[in-house]
């Protein structure tokens, strides 16, 4: 299986291609239980699933977090202020080591939709792109 991304303004502007290929770990699993530890706010158990190289961007390529301080801080802070916090998964798909999530998400009374791909290496998410 392959999966094109295409970003569009006036023109393409970015394309990415996933291919899909074997892997030996099974990368839904830790996506799933980052999701249930982000729907509980337990910053503890959600930390818990990103490597210590973890990286966060905005699709393409515009880096908004880098290693795992960062990441706690502004997560610990989002799941404080939303008491409501819950992401639904709307549609799913793993290639390779890539989870691919259509996630709804809502938020202090507000829900938006959002793309997140979820990359795993060695069990552990390690960068995570945001298409919103």
């Amino acid at each position: 299986m392959q999966v094109a991304l295409y970003e569009v303004k006036d023109r393409i502007s970015s394309m990415t291609f996933i291919f899909d290929q074997e892997t030996k770990s099974k990368p839904e699993s830790v996506v799933e239980k980052q999701l249930k530890a982000y729907n509980a706010r337990d910053i503890d158990a959600f930390m818990a699933t990103y490597s210590q190289d973890i990286k966060l961007y905005n699709f393409p390529r515009d880096l908004t977090t880098n290693g795992p301080e960062a990441m706690r801080k502004g997560y610990a802070e989002f799941f404080k202020s939303a008491p409501d916090l819950h992401c639904e998964i709307k549609n799913r798909m793993v290639i390779d080591n890539k989870v691919i999530d259509h996630e709804e998400v809502t938020a202090n009374g507000n829900t938006f939709n959002a793309v997140a791909i979820y990359e795993v290496e060695n069990g552990k998410i390690a960068k995570v792109t945001f298409l919103r």
